[in-house]
């Protein structure tokens, strides 16, 4: 005696084929929506207190990363500039500026700017700014052109496949020491030749254990 008619095979057989799909579908969707600007930030300026222009004081002004990131050199983190900083020019110039008041009212009660954070790595990432500029890598690497940004934002992902392209194959993005602030540097040669050249100097390694970011 059969219970189910002989179309229930083809009912079961299309449910399957549409399982399959719909759950690839959705670790497509998830991907992406991983790698989305919406999750990454690429491309999207983040508001801040004060509407600082990298554009106008790197490239307009010529001031060097360092003078504001003092510590980028010595340690894990690049360093804030203080507000002392700030009005060591905007004393005198721009001083009575309204879209400046933050930052003199910050002075005069000596309560920090709360800027917000652009390039946020979790706080299970370990990450030195110090070992990979003196390694020979470039600000505009990872941070992208900010001498041409008007507001900050991530041109990178900064998730791990993106950070291990480089730990797996450092020649091909290391440059000489002396060109790591210099936001209009390209190899004078091919960039694989160099970077063997100055892998083999620096004496770089291939880091990709999951303790070298995970600690």
């Amino acid at each position: 005696m059969q219970i189910f008619h002989p179309s229930t095979n083809t009912i079961a057989k299309v449910s399957i084929y549409g399982a399959v799909f719909f759950v690839a579908g959705l670790l497509w969707t998830g991907n992406e929506i991983q790698r989305s600007s919406y999750v990454t930030g690429v491309g999207v300026a983040r508001p801040q207190p004060v509407p600082f222009s990298h554009k106008h004081h790197v490239s307009g002004m010529g001031i060097d990363c360092r003078y504001c990131h003092t510590t980028v050199e010595t340690a894990a983190f690049a360093g804030m500039p203080p507000t002392e900083t700030c009005m060591s020019c905007h004393s005198q110039i721009w001083a009575e500026s309204p879209m400046l008041e933050p930052v003199r009212a910050s002075f005069r009660t000596d309560q920090s700017i709360q800027w917000t954070r652009v390039h946020d790595l979790p706080e299970f990432v370990y990450f030195d700014h110090s070992i990979h500029v003196n390694k020979g890598i470039g600000c505009d690497t990872c941070h992208g052109r900010v001498d041409q940004m008007p507001l900050m934002w991530n041109v990178k992902t900064l998730q791990m496949e993106w950070c291990l392209e480089c730990h797996r194959e450092p020649e091909r993005f290391v440059r000489p020491r002396e060109e790591v602030f210099n936001m209009n540097w390209r190899p004078p040669v091919d960039q694989l030749t160099l970077g063997r050249e100055l892998v083999r100097k620096y004496q770089i390694r291939k880091l990709t254990d999951c303790s070298i970011c995970h600690r």
